[in-house]
């Protein structure tokens, strides 16, 4: 049985929500989150019962803000922001990515401030935990709108959606679930639309793939020091202790007890002065990377928490305010995710300095390309050129996306975050850093069989174990890719 969340009373974390978008765990609200988002509906109400004139509740959207409509419009206004608001473009989004979204956007909800009819969020419960997962295209987000349009069509029964493993129809989805198609009421497509949830739930997945990418830099990174006979005063204590950064001090305490026990290490003391900048210097710019992460997350959890609709909806029935703000302005989780993509294409630069020392004899000690007879085998040669050239698309993709902006909607949106930009190319990114990973723990195994992996530290002999447990040592030429994409999958789910 499928482990279930509850959100509502207490601060969310970014892991609940990669467990259910990419976990398959369930998702359900407290009894006081469904009290806060009634609350809000009720002021929604009776605003639209007393004729109030409130943006997005009874007005016309963006520049057509001065618009006033009659109830009977209401509904339709719903349907009709859903409808032409959905059009993104481009390959579409992963499941998990899909899933993602819905959950921050119902995250956001669970606040009680949207004003959103409880049956909506209802809905949106259900595409879940059924499974139901909205087709969306990837491209077309200037910070939010388009991605969580097409979540709104699947509500009600337009458009397709990923259903039992095959493309259907989401009116066929829902019928077979067992579902109606949502009915929508004022604010509802408004409240669909809006906000932060598709950068925000993008970007906790990105966390969960930075954070095991760290982890296994700081593994690859210490196979690589081994089997290029690092001298280990680089990770001094006492010297990284000088900088007060934790980053540092972890990676430091990491690198140290990876290589214990290495009589690889001890046999090297002092065969050179200082090692290369890529060898010494990982507890700095890994433990940078690791600062950067935590400044990251912070950023993004602390949006996970907010409120984010534009309107918001404050205090109750009786003494209520409508507010009309830009918390759906989505800066803080694209600045956290261009930050994240530096350290992390950074991540990836330092590995492929590391792992081309590993296939130069030059620097190496070791046969050329990491095979024993070069020459007639070509050895690891190609594999330093795989990771070199996706290291350039990394630093290309680590661009900025926030410094881009346009003016949209009749110069009443002319300050744009391309969070959800930065959220995609991020995961992008990493995606990249897993291959760059991968070729380095291959190439690090390899150099390693020539020392006699068997001397190695504590840590990198269990990691080197792993993966001979699925390539083995290569003697002569054989097909590199599959291999490659083995180690890609070790380190996707393995843990040391």
């Amino acid at each position: 049985m499928s482990e279930t969340i509850i959100w509502g009373d207490a601060p969310l974390r970014w892991q609940e929500l990669v467990a259910v978008a990419a976990g398959g765990a369930r998702l359900e609200l407290s009894d006081a989150a469904w009290r806060r988002i009634e609350n809000a509906r009720q002021i929604v109400q009776h605003i639209v019962d007393e004729g109030r004139v409130a943006y997005g509740i009874n007005t016309g959207l963006g520049a057509l803000c001065n618009i006033t409509l009659d109830p009977p419009q209401l509904s339709q206004l719903s349907r009709n922001t859903l409808l032409s608001h959905a059009c993104g473009v481009g390959p579409l989004l992963g499941e998990a990515e899909a899933r993602a979204i819905v959950c921050a956007a119902i995250a956001n909800y669970s606040h009680g401030y949207s004003g959103i009819s409880p049956r909506v969020v209802q809905g949106l419960l259900a595409l879940l935990n059924q499974r139901i997962t909205p087709q969306i295209p990837s491209q077309g987000s200037v910070g939010y709108l388009t991605h969580m349009a097409h979540v709104g069509l699947a509500l009600i029964g337009v458009g397709q959606v990923s259903w039992r493993g095959q493309t259907v129809s989401a009116e066929q989805a829902l019928r077979e679930a067992g579902l109606q198609p949502c009915p929508l009421a004022a604010k509802d497509g408004l409240s669909l639309v809006n906000g932060t949830p598709c950068m925000t739930g993008l970007a906790c997945l990105a966390l969960a793939d930075a954070e095991r990418l760290l982890d296994w830099a700081d593994v690859t990174g210490a196979m690589s020091f081994e089997a290029l006979r690092g001298q280990s005063d680089a990770f001094d204590a006492e010297i990284l202790a000088l900088k007060a950064s934790d980053g540092i001090r972890h990676v430091g305490e990491r690198l140290r007890n990876l290589t214990a026990d290495s009589a690889i290490v001890a046999e090297s003391r002092g065969v050179r002065t200082q090692d290369a900048l890529s060898l010494r210097s990982m507890p700095q710019i890994h433990g940078a990377c690791r600062d950067q992460f935590a400044h990251a997350a912070r950023q993004i959890v602390t949006e996970l928490n907010a409120a984010t609709d534009n309107p918001l909806v404050l205090g109750s029935p009786d003494a209520w305010r409508v507010v009309s703000q830009a918390n759906p302005h989505g800066e803080s989780v694209a600045m956290a995710a261009d930050l994240l993509a530096m350290a992390l294409a950074e991540l990836g630069s330092v590995a492929e300095r590391r792992l081309d020392r590993l296939v130069n004899p030059l620097v190496s000690g070791l046969p050329a390309f990491l095979v024993a007879e070069p020459g007639v085998n070509s050895g690891m040669m190609i594999a330093q050129y795989v990771a070199a050239s996706l290291c350039g698309e990394n630093r290309r993709l680590a661009q900025p996306a926030v410094l881009d902006n346009f003016v949209t909607s009749g110069l009443q949106e002319d300050h744009l975050s391309l969070g959800t930009s930065a959220a995609l190319k991020l995961l992008k990114l990493a995606e990249n850093l897993y291959q760059i990973l991968a070729i380095e723990y291959l190439l690090a195994g390899q150099a390693l069989d020539f020392h006699g992996a068997h001397r190695a530290g504590s840590g990198t002999q269990q990691a080197w174990r792993l993966l001979r447990a699925q390539v083995a040592t290569w003697q002569e030429d054989r097909w590199l890719a599959p291999e490659i994409a083995r180690a890609a999958t070790i380190i996707k789910t393995e843990r040391l």
